[in-house]
This record gives structure tokens, sequence and C-alpha cells, in this order.
């Protein structure tokens, strides 16, 4: 009968004490290794760990590091430090005698137990038998001295593995000494699959720790782990999908209220709050380093990390930052949305308006376009006669905007009401659809985004379109205001052209004045830049990558002061959103230049440059 395991567990948060206490109240010999006031407080009244049923002292022999622990060739090291802390705990450990038997490094096992990818590659530097390991815990530690553990009748589970692959029978007694210690355990081949999966759970952490509650919070992390996937994909990285995968049952893991209680949340809220460093590094500092390690970017994750690193630099309290602040880091949010999004906020609690805003140029035929195939759901606005006034004078533009009681008269058609998302598409990359996304932005609502791809992206998702005439909407009680978006006039789109930026966002040879197929006069307005919207898309019709926009306007100089104008202010206001989603705010003009060319007053130029 092979000797029994002692656990040294290295690292006394709230999963490393957790797994301490339950050890040793099945009998199992463990040390807990920790520091600082936790430290003294262990030692001077043991762990108290609170549980839904009530607290208890349980007497867990502690240690302050290697020096106080006499290693013997039975044990078990389990890193249950954060993942920025694995790194000096596994070199203090490795190189420690086991009695006669060697090194650490050489002879012991351990576990890893920290979120991110980076761990177990640290341990495998040094030591020989590296098990990675995946733990759900709702365990918090934020007071010195305790531990909440609020799961039961299992405190947790664990997905263990022998890392890189495979399994051995150490493997298996590990497995059941967790399982002893109330852990639904299931042993796997593949443990950086479910590592990668975990990471994919966590990468939200940051924004549960800094921001209140909100449905624009719950959007921001489902982007960060679609981001963080479209990484893992560049990074032929697999990331199993744990919870669909397992064969363990999980009813048995069921988180309970603890009286008198309050959750304190998730991991990197509770070294926040403990004043502790977060491990926000290997986590979205993790997807960071896969994308750049490959060619690509992950503008979103990087942004979060940045944050963190604010707000602990400045003390900012938990979740004190509101939803202003999270556009600010995040600024596409108010813009885009992509399928996966798109279908998940559907078929959620409070689903959004769907708007199908399908015109272009010389292509009369958007209804009939519509009822061939659209997104299920979609109510089809006509841009010409609902996102548009008429006017007789032609310098007011072909497409000036509505008045706002017209305005909001179609959105309650549309059943738009207040508190209720709004999402516009087309199938032109959102060429059109921007006009709807920025006339109603303009209105007053705050909560309109385009589809990122349009009805193109649907498609392409396998996902299915509905024809026939659509449906017929309760109507909407929205109140639109306007004047919430920037707007230029003819006097100021010319000052604009001299002080800033004018951004002509029709095609070149528009610009150029080589053809007018609509206009009264060929050429674009003196001082303007050429800056075609269509070249904010990427081939398959979606938004160009954020680096790339942010490059993109940078050359052109517009990065202070921006007005945007095009032929009549519709694929201008694709121009103004491609900006909104790097953090730029662009004024609209209207009118844009078939209003500028209807005035014989008003100078044109020609050719490739700007003219004075």
């Amino acid at each position: 009968m092979p000797p029994e395991h002692r656990y040294v567990v290295v690292g006394a948060g709230a999963v490393g004490a957790t797994l301490a206490a339950e050890l040793h109240t099945a009998g199992i010999p463990v040390v807990l290794v920790a520091r600082g006031a936790h430290l003294a407080e262990l030692r001077r009244a043991g762990l108290r760990q609170v549980r839904p049923d009530g607290e208890r002292v349980v007497p867990v022999p502690v240690a302050g590091g290697p020096d106080e622990v006499d290693l013997r060739p039975d044990d078990v090291l389990v890193l249950a430090t954060k993942a920025h802390d694995a790194e000096a705990a596994v070199a203090a450990w490795a190189w420690r005698p086991v009695g006669d038997h060697g090194a650490a490094a050489e002879v012991l096992p351990i576990v890893v137990l920290q979120n991110g990818l980076d761990s177990e590659r640290v341990a495998l530097r040094r030591f020989a038998a590296v098990y990675g390991a995946v733990a759900f815990s709702p365990a918090e530690h934020v007071t010195p001295g305790e531990v909440v553990s609020p799961a039961d009748p299992a405190v947790g589970v664990v997905w263990i593995g022998r890392y890189p692959s495979g399994r051995d029978a150490r493997l298996e007694r590990i497995a059941a000494d967790l399982r002893a210690a109330r852990h639904l355990v299931e042993v796997v081949d593949d443990v950086p699959r479910f590592k990668a999966g975990k990471l994919l759970s966590v990468v939200g952490n940051a924004l549960e720790a800094l921001y209140a509650p909100s449905p624009l919070r719950e959007r921001a992390t489902a982007a960060l782990r679609a981001e963080a996937r479209e990484v893992f994909r560049a990074a032929g990285v697999d990331a199993a999908d744990i919870v669909a995968e397992t064969g363990l049952d999980l009813s048995a893991y069921t988180a309970h209220p603890v009286p008198g209680r309050e959750p304190a949340g998730r991991s990197t809220r509770q070294s926040l709050q403990r004043g502790a460093p977060p491990e926000t590094d290997f986590l979205n500092g993790e997807i960071t380093l896969l994308a750049r390690l490959h060619g690509v970017e992950a503008p979103r994750n990087a942004a979060v990390l940045a944050r963190v690193h604010r707000a602990v630099r400045e003390a900012t309290p938990v979740g004190s930052l509101d939803d202003a602040d999270l556009l600010r880091v995040l600024p596409d949010l108010a813009v885009l949305v992509d399928v996966e999004g798109l279908a998940a906020e559907l078929a959620g609690p409070n689903p959004p308006v769907l708007l199908d805003v399908r015109w272009a140029l010389g292509d009369p035929h958007g209804r009939d376009h519509y009822r061939d195939g659209h997104i299920p759901g979609a109510v089809y606005v006509d841009l010409d006669t609902e996102l548009a006034a008429h006017p007789d004078d032609p310098t007011q533009g072909r497409h000036p905007l509505p008045d706002v009681a017209a305005l909001q008269a179609a959105a309650r058609r549309w059943g738009i009401s207040a508190g209720r998302p709004v999402v516009v598409y087309d199938a032109t990359g959102g060429l059109a659809a921007g006009r709807a996304w920025w006339l109603l932005r303009w209105g007053g609502l705050t909560d309109v985004r385009l589809l990122d791809g349009g009805l193109g992206a649907w498609t392409a998702s396998g996902r299915a379109l509905e024809t026939g005439a659509g449906p017929e909407p309760e109507p909407g009680d929205v109140e639109l205001t306007g004047g919430h978006l920037p707007v230029l006039d003819a006097d100021g789109a010319a000052a604009l052209a001299r002080t800033g930026v004018l951004l002509d966002a029709r095609a070149g040879e528009r610009y150029r004045g080589e053809v007018e197929p609509i206009d009264p006069r060929a050429g674009h307005i003196p001082g303007a830049v050429s800056a075609p919207t269509t070249d904010n898309l990427a081939p398959d019709g979606r938004f160009r990558r954020l680096d790339e926009l942010r490059a993109r306007f940078a050359e052109l100089g517009a990065t202070g002061e921006v007005g945007v104008y095009c032929g009549s202010g519709i694929t201008a206001a694709h121009e103004v959103a491609a900006l909104a989603a790097i953090g730029v705010e662009a004024a609209l003009f209207p009118g844009s230049f078939s209003a500028w060319s209807s005035d014989p007053q008003r100078p044109v130029a020609t050719g490739p440059e700007p003219g004075a």
C-alpha cells in the first residue's frame, strides 16, 4: 500500500484555504502556506471557515514558507497562489530538499490551480511531474484568517490532468483525495483545453470588479470572450466547452446564501477589496500576449488590462465605475454588435428591436429585398420616407434630417420603447443602416448598434432568414428630442475644413470630380480630405479591426475636431460610426455635397488634393 499523501497547499486564498480546510476535515494530512496578516491570524486563531450551515474553526497546520516545511517524499505540492505569484512560488519551492531523495522538482508532483495558460509552463521548467487543474469555486477570501465557502454539498469542482497531456496512477490517487475533500473531480487527458475554456469564462472578471452591473457590462464581457475566441483561433488554441463536455453531475455543486454575508464577487474583485494585485495580466493579458505572438490584435482585452492597472494606481473602489467609463474603455460597444452577440440578445430577457434598413443609391427595391429574406423578427425601415425629410429647397440636400416628431412617430411604429435596445442592419456593411444608427442616437437613444457585417454575416453563420411582409410590432413609447450628436451646416463644414479635419466619405472618383452621378456639380468641398467609408470595411463586409481603423484615421489626421460628409448624409453616418468605434466623436454634415453643390455661391475643388 503506497504511503498516504500529504498536501502542501501554497497559497491560502479562497481556493487554497477551502481545499486545505476540507482535506484536513477529511483526515488527509495538509499544510497550508500563507503570508502576511492572513498567516498571523491563522496562527493566532486557526482558519475560520464560514459555510451556509454556520461557522467553524479548522485547525489546519500552517507555515509561512518553504523554510518552515520539511518536505517528505509522499508530499504533493499544490500551487494555489494567484497567477502573478506563480513564478516566485515555484522558484522558492522547486529546489528545496526532500530528505536525501533529491530536490522537490525532481521527486515531488505539483498541482497547478491558477487561471490562465502560463503557470503550468512555469512549473514544467522545474518540476518533472506537473498536473494542470481547472477549479470552479465560489469561495471568497477578503478577511485575514477567514474563508467563505458557500457551495454545498460539493465545495468546488476540479478538472485535472497530467500536463501537457495524459494521466497516471498518482493522478488517480490525487483525484480520490480531492473527492474526499468534497470536490467534484474529473480526470482529463487534455487539460490545456480545459485551462483555455476556463480562461474564456474569466476574461470578464475585471469588469465585474470595476463596474456596476448593467446590460452594457454583460455585453462587454461577451465582447471580450468573442475577441478571445478569435485570438485562440489565430493561435491554434482549442478551448473546451467545459460545462458541455464534462461527465460530472454538476447539480451537486450549488452556491447557497451564507447568513449575514453578502457575496464578495469573483477573484479579481476580491483581490482589489483586499488591496492585493489582481491577476489580470494572466487573464486579459494572456489574450493580449497570444494575439501579439500570432500577428493579430486584441484591442478590447488590452484596453481592459490597461484600465485595471489604472484603477489599481488610483485605488478605485470596486464596482464604482459606470457605463460612461466603460464606453470610454470600449467605445465600439456603443456602435457594433456581432452575430453571436445579437443571437444571444434576441434569445434573452430584453431582446433588441431589430431594424432592416435595406437601401442603396439607384436601388429603390429595399422592401422587396426585405420580403425575399430578412433576419427573423426584423422590421423594415424605408430610408427615403422614414429617415429623411423631403424639402423643396435643394440646398438642404437630398436626404435632410427628418423632423424630430416624424422620427419619433416612425420609431414608435417600429416598436421602439424606452429601455429597449435597438440593432440596425442592411446588406451593404452598414452603409445604409448607419443612417438609422446615427438618427436614433441623435434623437436621444443611447443603446443603438449596427450589426457588424449585416445580413451577410448573419447568413454566413448558418442562421436562417424569414421571408414575407414581416411582423407588425406593438407600438412603442419612445420619446426622442434631437440634438444629441453634433452636426454641421454648410458654413460650419467650410470652417472645419480650414481649422480641423473634414472627411469626404464618398468614393474617391467622386471626390476627385471624375464622375458625379447625381449631384449638380462634381468635386469636393475645398479643404476636405478623401476618406471613402467603404475603406472602413473588410472584404467580408464587417468593420475592419479597431487597430486598423485607428491607424487609418490617424494617418488622415482625424484625431481632433472632425467632421464628415458624403453625397447626402447617408454613408457619412457610417463613417461617423467607424470613428465612434475608436472613440473619436465626429460631426455630421447632413446636407453633405448634395446641399453644398446646389448652392452656386459655394466653391468646389477637384483633383486628389484637398484644395484651398
